[in-house]
Parts: structure tokens; sequence; C-alpha cells
């Protein structure tokens, strides 16, 4: 595929305004719509011009995306028009337009993810979503759940808690940062699995090091001894290009707030249709029947101009292109990983495979313990990241979205090496 000349794509890219309307997206796409994605993500001034329909702070560089993402600015504005809309008709809007709103994102979330709508429900977050299930199953003693040490802290508790309540058992096995192969992550799996598990729980994508996970052949093996499995995929939807049938689980949440764009505060939880009579819903809502998936649904009265701004997500997503943002993340995260891999001083937590991860990474300083690392990028360097200390895994997660620059990451990259000296 022939390339274009920076003179060329500077051009192509020179319509797009700081207000990025829809016209201007649509032309802009139309211009590059022949360079393939990889391509594409390597075209900073493309990106340089994404950036500018998101509020990015000046105040220090934002490299912990992964917890809440930016909504882009028309998506906010939209969201804050959703609340004055709602507002002038309050309890009119909540009796007569709520429900049927609420569908159609729910019909558009089915859409992205490659299922039916009666097998999705709109939640508040991941945790939610798992914690539906988790406490929905009639569990009995002796049952045995396999995870991982690596896992989400919040499901290891919930899981914890059902032990306490119902003396089920949590097995827990440990990835390691540089797996060989998918046959030795699925193998450590299938050697917990004995006659009396019931669930397997596994991230799609390992939250603390960005590990994607071989998880179609993980739900394949376990399905082959009778397990059903749980899809922790908080960090996947809106990040990596799937579809709920490429990953063979029963169940599967993911937050919306984290790569979809959508304003604080969303999330789904999807339920094999043939899966949902055996859940108990969290609250006696008895209006539907066993196997509605809105019978798990019932949250009360709660903001709803988050829901609504799904939809403006939805569409600001697909401007971009789930492939595009997905080539782009990955090429932003190797961008610096590949600066530092080799360093004597550091350490990185995520595979080197580009397969095997995308926009997240790990990374640990030599002496330096993960809290201090954090804080002294924060402080000397105005680079906000997370710590992490975890079994197996000790560093700080670093994020980048797609309104990240590769300039900020050239920062990253120059005071994370002065600091591992």
């Amino acid at each position: 595929m022939k390339s274009l000349s920076k003179r060329q794509f500077l051009k192509s890219v020179a319509g797009i305004s700081g207000s990025l309307t829809l016209s201007n997206w649509e032309n802009t796409f139309a211009q590059v719509a022949h360079i393939s994605a990889p391509e594409l993500a390597k075209k900073e001034e493309f990106w340089v011009q994404i950036r500018k329909g998101y509020t990015v702070t000046p105040d220090f560089i934002q490299l912990e995306n992964g917890y809440y993402s930016l909504a882009a600015t028309e998506v906010l504005e939209k969201y804050i028009e959703h609340i004055r809309q709602v507002n002038v008709v309050s309890s009119y809007y909540m009796r007569t337009r709520m429900t049927d709103d609420k569908l159609v994102a729910r019909n558009e979330l089915a859409r992205l993810l490659g299922c039916t709508p009666e097998e999705l429900i709109i939640t508040r977050n991941t945790t939610e979503s798992l914690d539906t299930v988790i406490s929905g199953i009639t569990w009995k003693a002796g049952d045995e759940v396999i995870m991982a040490e690596q896992d989400y802290g919040a499901m290891l508790d919930m899981f914890a808690l059902q032990a306490r309540r119902y003396g089920i058992v949590n097995k827990l096995v440990s990835i390691p940062n540089h797996p060989k192969s998918d046959e030795e992550i699925v193998g450590l799996y299938e050697k917990m699995i004995t006659s009396k598990t019931r669930i397997l729980m596994v991230c799609q994508i390992v939250n603390i090091t960005g590990q994607i996970l071989p998880v179609r052949k993980i739900a394949d093996m376990a399905h082959h001894h009778n397990v059903e499995v749980l899809v922790d995929g908080a960090h996947a939807f809106g990040h990596l290009d799937f579809k709920i049938s490429d990953l063979g689980c029963d169940y599967y949440g993911s937050s919306l707030h984290k790569w979809l764009g959508t304003p604080l505060g969303a999330g789904i939880l999807y339920v094999r249709k043939e899966k949902i009579p055996g859940i108990w819903q969290l609250f006696g809502d008895m209006g539907f029947k066993d196997d509605d998936i809105r019978k798990l649904n019932h949250t009360g009265t709660h903001p709803v101009a988050t829901d609504l701004a799904i939809q403006d997500a939805i569409r600001f997503h697909e401007k971009i292109g789930i492939q595009r943002k997905e080539a782009r993340l990955r090429y932003l995260q190797h961008y610096w990983t590949d600066q530092v891999r080799n360093h004597p001083n550091i350490v990185l937590n995520t595979p080197a495979d580009p397969q095997r991860s995308c926009a997240i990474a790990n990374v640990h300083v030599k002496g330096k313990k993960p809290d201090e690392l954090a804080k002294l990028l924060m402080s000397k360097y105005k680079i906000f990241t997370v710590a992490i200390d975890r079994p197996g895994v000790a560093g700080i997660r670093v994020t980048p979205h797609v309104y990240t620059s590769t300039q900020e990451l050239d920062t990253f990259v120059k005071a994370l090496k002065e600091v591992a000296g």
C-alpha cells in the first residue's frame, strides 16, 4: 500500500478544527480511508488532530487512562445536555421515555459486542456486572472456583465472601508475566480443575500488566471439563477488536468509562441465553421471568444521563473505528516500552509479543518501590501513573489513550531513564 508523504498527509487532515465537527470527521476519515490501521497508527500528525477532540489537562501528563478515561468533548457536551433535558421534565421523562431510550443503548451495545440484546444489560461497572453473576449462583459447600492471583481485587474479594458464606473453595493460579505459549497458560488453569470445579474466572486483559490472555482456548478447555467460564473484560471492550463469540464464554462483564469513552458510571453484563435462568437476581424484582436477563437489572432510580450518553460515546468510538483505535493503542505502548525494554535497571512486566498486549503495560525500576516510583514521577516530572504491588507484579501501570501524544511518551521515557540511572 502506497504511503502518503508528510505534506500530503497534513493536507488530508488540515480540515479538522479544534472542535472536530461531524462534517470535519467524515471528511478527514474519507481522506485516509485507504491507509491501513497499522500504518495510520504511526501518523502522529493525524493523532494530534484527534487529540483536539478531547479536553486534555495541561497540568500533568495523564498515563493512568485505564481506570477512567476522558470522554471526548462532544460526548461530554451531549452528556451535559442530557442532564439539562431530563431535569426540565424530571419524572415525566423517567416514566415515559427512560425505558425506551435505555433499550436503544442496550441494542447498540449488543451490536458492538456481537450478542443479542436479550443477553445483555447495562450496569454501572465491571465489578457490579461480575458480582451479579458471582452472587447469583446457587453455591453449595465444597464447590470449587479457579481464578488468578493477578485478577482484579474486587472479584477476588467477592469470591472470598462467597467462601465465607457458603463454604466454596477458591483455587488460585499465578499467571507468568512472560509466558512461553498459550498452552502454558491454559495448562495452569487446567491443572487446577477437579470434579468439584463450578466456575473458572479469567481476565481478557490482566488489568495490572496489560497481558492479553488466550480466553477462547481457556474457555474451550474449561467447557471440555463441564466448567463454566466468567470473563473479566473490564479493559477490553472498546480497546480490542473482538466479538463475544470469539471468546466462547458463559458470562462477560466490562466497563464503558474506560475504553469506550462513556461518562463515568456505565458497564455491561453479558449472560449466555441458556445460563440466565440459573442466576438469581440481587434485588427482588418480580416483574420479569426467570429466563429474562432484565431480572438482573433492578438498579432503582439512577442518573439516566449516563445511559443516554452511551449512544454518543458509541458514535464517537465508531468515527475513529476499533481497528484504528486498537492499532494506535498498541503502537503507543510499544513506542515507549521498546525504548526501555533492554535497560539494565528497568524491568517490564508486560510481554514483548505485540499480540499479547495492547495499550496497557507495567514497568519496574530496580531499587524503587512501586509507590515510591509513582510519587517521584508525579512530583518531579508531572507524570501521573498508578503503583501496583501484587503477587508477581511490582511496578507502575502505564496506560496511554488515543489522545496521548508520542511527545508525552518521550518525556516519560526520559524521566524513567533518569530515575533508573
